[in-house]
Formats: structure tokens, C-alpha cells, sequence
């Protein structure tokens, strides 16, 4: 695992570095070392791991999007989720995505699959697994991550200015409802659907209308709204 000095953008750090000196992490580690003295090809590359939170700081966080793990393809993850690089074949479930998006807004559907502009303006891409082997889902699952990203989920939902939560699936609606206390606001919308996946999509994703609904709560929160096209 990279210094998580090098690879956190500082409002994250500051607010996560204890959880790198914890037990649970120094376990991951050891394991993510392990992996890689195996051979193993891991996704994302170790630089991007944390690229959601250098690419959306703490505080300019309007929307969070929780994905279940990395994609596993050659070239595909590179730590934001649901998103690839640009020249990257889309894969099924951001096809979805992007078809719920046009439907819902009418954006035209983008020329390739790179959502960092949407990490630009506050949308946090957070995968509840950071990192995968290759071809082999959900393969770094029950090693750590999840209670650091759960950390990070309850740190949002402790943001005392109103959020959006877009839950899409099973695994995100249950991470969340995992973090939920009494004691968490209830000033944030909290939205869920069935997951983009093509096994999924059709039994509650599509006609979710997650985007425009999203829009219309933050501007009612006074805030600006995402621009959720891609250019």
C-alpha cells in the first residue's frame, strides 16, 4: 500500500490518518504485501487506490456514490467508482448509467467513460472495497477495507450541511444503513435503486431518476447543482 501521505489529499488525511495506524489496516497491509510478493496483478494501480479522495476533498463533498469493489479488467479501475479511463471500453453497468442519465436529464450519452468531472464538483466515487485482483471480484472483500470506508461514510453522514447518498444495490444500501445511528442526521436524501448491473438494472435502476433528484435537493439547499454531462 502506498504512504497514505503521498496518495490522500490533506482534509481526507486529516481526518483518516489515525485509521492507517490502526490494527485492522496494518493487517491489510500485510495482506496487500502479500499479494504482490505472489505476483499478483492488483487493480487500481497503488498511486490511484485513493484517487476518489484526492480527487473530491472533504469538504466540497455535495454527493457521494457508493460502489461494492474495483473493476477486476486490464486498464479499467483507477480508484474512482463506476468510472474508467478515457479510451476504456465501457463497461455494462456504466452503460446504464449513462442510459438512466440520458433518459433522466436528457444528456447526451458521453463519448467515453471517465467520470472525474463529476469528482471535480463534489460527486465522491467511493468503492466500498479500494482495491481487487485481477479477474477475480470482490476477492479483496472482509480484509480491512470495509472498515475504513465505513469510517468514511460516517464521517459524511457527521457533515452537519445536507449531502445526497446515491445507494445503487444491495451492498450500498447496506453499508449505509450499517453506518445509521440515532445519533446520524437525518438533513441528508438518501436515495436507493437497484444496481446498474445489467442482472439488476431493470428491476428498479432505470426510471430511478437519482440525477435530477439529486439536482433538485441541492438546490433547494441553496447549493450549485451537478453538471452531470461529459464531455
Amino acid at each position: 500500500m502506498p504512504q497514505n501521505t503521498a496518495y490522500m489529499e490533506a482534509s481526507w488525511l486529516e481526518r483518516l490518518g489515525a485509521e492507517f495506524e490502526k490494527p485492522y489496516m496494518k493487517e491489510l497491509e500485510a495482506f496487500l504485501s502479500t499479494e504482490m510478493a505472489s505476483g499478483a496483478v492488483i487493480y487500481p494501480p497503488f498511486d490511484l487506490t485513493f484517487n476518489a479522495f484526492c480527487q473530491t476533498p472533504f469538504d466540497r463533498v455535495e454527493v457521494v456514490i457508493i460502489g461494492q469493489d474495483p473493476y477486476h479488467g486490464q486498464g479499467q479501475a483507477h480508484g474512482l467508482s463506476f468510472s474508467v479511463s478515457k479510451g476504456v471500453p465501457l463497461p455494462p453497468s456504466l452503460q446504464n448509467i449513462f442510459k438512466e442519465l440520458k433518459e433522466d436529464l436528457k444528456v447526451p450519452l458521453p463519448p467515453h467513460g471517465c467520470l472525474e468531472s463529476w469528482a471535480k464538483q463534489g460527486v465522491l466515487l467511493l468503492n466500498a472495497t479500494l482495491t481487487v485482483r485481477a479477474n477475480e471480484p470482490k476477492s479483496h472483500y472482509g480484509k480491512g477495507w470495509e472498515v475504513f470506508t465505513d469510517r468514511v461514510v460516517q464521517l459524511l453522514c457527521e457533515r452537519k450541511d445536507p449531502l445526497v447518498f446515491l445507494l445503487w444495490g444491495k451492498s450500498a444500501s447496506d453499508k449505509f444503513q450499517h453506518i445509521q445511528t440515532e445519533k446520524t442526521p437525518s438533513h441528508h436524501l438518501v436515495l436507493t435503486a437497484a444496481h446498474p448491473s445489467p442482472f439488476s438494472a431493470h428491476a428498479g435502476f432505470f426510471g430511478c431518476r437519482h440525477f435530477s433528484k439529486a439536482n433538485e435537493f441541492l438546490k433547494k439547499a441553496g447549493k450549485k447543482p451537478i453538471d452531470w454531462s461529459i464531455h
